[in-house]
C-alpha cells in the first residue's frame, strides 16, 4: 500500500491502542501538549489503531485466559506499517511484555517505553525504584529485567498494596470513576518508605490519574516518557518545560 499523499513527505507515528481506550485517548493528548509548536501544522502526524476488543494482557500473562492478545496487536501494527509509520507507540504498560513478539512481526521499529523509562531514571542517578503496575506486568518480571540492565533496584508493593493498584487501575479509571487517591498514596508512600529514591508509574491508567492530580515530586510517568521518546524519534521538538519528566521528592 502507498503511503497517503498527506504524509508522503513528513515522519508519522503510528500507535497501537484501544488498550484502554482512555489511555491511548491521553497518550494523544500528551504527544501534542509535549509538542514545541506554534500552529497545527508543525505538530507531529499519526495514525491511531484502536481496537479495545484485543484480549486483556493481564490475565493472559498470568495464565487466567487462554485469549492471546498478540494476534490483535500484530494486525495492528502491520496496518501501521503499512502506512509508512516512522515508528509505533503502545500507550498500555503491560503490553510491553510482548514487545520481542511484536517487534519481531514488523519492520518498523517499535518503542520500548520500559527500557526508555530506565534509561531516564539511570541518567537521574536513581538507583532503586519502586514499581506501580498491573499483577501482569509485576509477575512477568518486565520492570525488573529493564532496571536490572541499568543496575538500578526494584520493589513492588506489599500483597495488599498491589491489590489498590489494581483496584485503582481496573475499578477507577477503567471504569470512569474517580481514582482513590488515599489508597494511591498509601502504596507510594509504603515505596518510598522502603527506600525508592522514584516511583514509577507503569500503568497508562495511572498515568491518567497523575494527569488529573498533583501527585508531587518522585514520580516518573512511563506515558510521558514514551510520548517524549516518540517526538524525539521522528524529530519533531518537545517543550523545554516538559522535558524533564522526574525531579527528585523533597526531603
Amino acid at each position: 500500500m502507498e503511503k497517503s499523499v498527506l504524509f508522503l513527505n513528513e515522519p508519522a507515528l503510528g500507535v497501537i491502542g484501544g488498550m484502554g481506550p482512555m489511555a491511548s485517548a491521553y497518550f494523544m493528548e500528551l504527544v501534542t501538549d509535549m509538542t514545541e509548536a506554534s500552529c497545527d501544522q508543525e505538530h507531529l502526524s499519526m495514525y491511531i489503531a484502536s481496537c479495545p476488543s484485543v484480549p486483556d494482557r493481564t490475565a493472559f500473562i498470568l495464565g487466567e485466559s487462554e485469549d492471546d492478545p498478540v494476534p490483535g496487536m500484530i494486525d495492528m501494527g502491520l496496518f501501521l506499517q503499512a502506512r509508512g509509520v516512522s515508528c509505533i507507540a503502545i500507550p498500555c504498560m503491560t503490553a510491553h511484555y510482548f514487545h520481542d513478539r511484536l517487534q519481531e512481526s514488523l519492520k518498523v521499529h517499535v518503542i520500548d517505553a520500559i527500557e526508555e523509562t530506565a534509561g531516564q531514571l539511570f541518567d537521574a542517578g536513581v538507583r532503586k525504584a519502586g514499581v506501580m503496575a498491573t499483577d501482569g506486568s509485576v509477575k512477568s518480571g518486565i520492570f525488573y529485567e529493564r532496571l536490572k540492565k541499568k543496575g538500578i533496584e526494584y520493589i513492588t508493593p506489599d500483597e495488599a498494596g498491589q491489590k489498590k493498584v489494581m483496584s485503582l487501575i481496573y475499578d477507577d479509571v477503567k471504569t470512569g470513576r474517580k481514582a482513590d487517591l488515599k489508597a494511591f498514596f498509601e502504596v507510594s508512600d509504603s515505596l518510598f518508605k522502603e527506600g525508592a529514591e522514584a516511583v514509577i508509574l507503569g500503568c497508562t491508567e495511572l498515568s491518567v490519574i497523575k494527569r488529573d492530580n498533583d501527585l508531587g515530586r518522585g514520580f516518573i510517568d512511563c506515558m510521558e516518557v514514551l510520548s517524549k521518546v516518540s517526538l524525539e524519534t521522528c524529530g519533531k521538538p518537545v517543550k523545554k518545560e516538559r522535558s524533564i519528566l522526574f525531579e527528585r521528592r523533597e526531603g
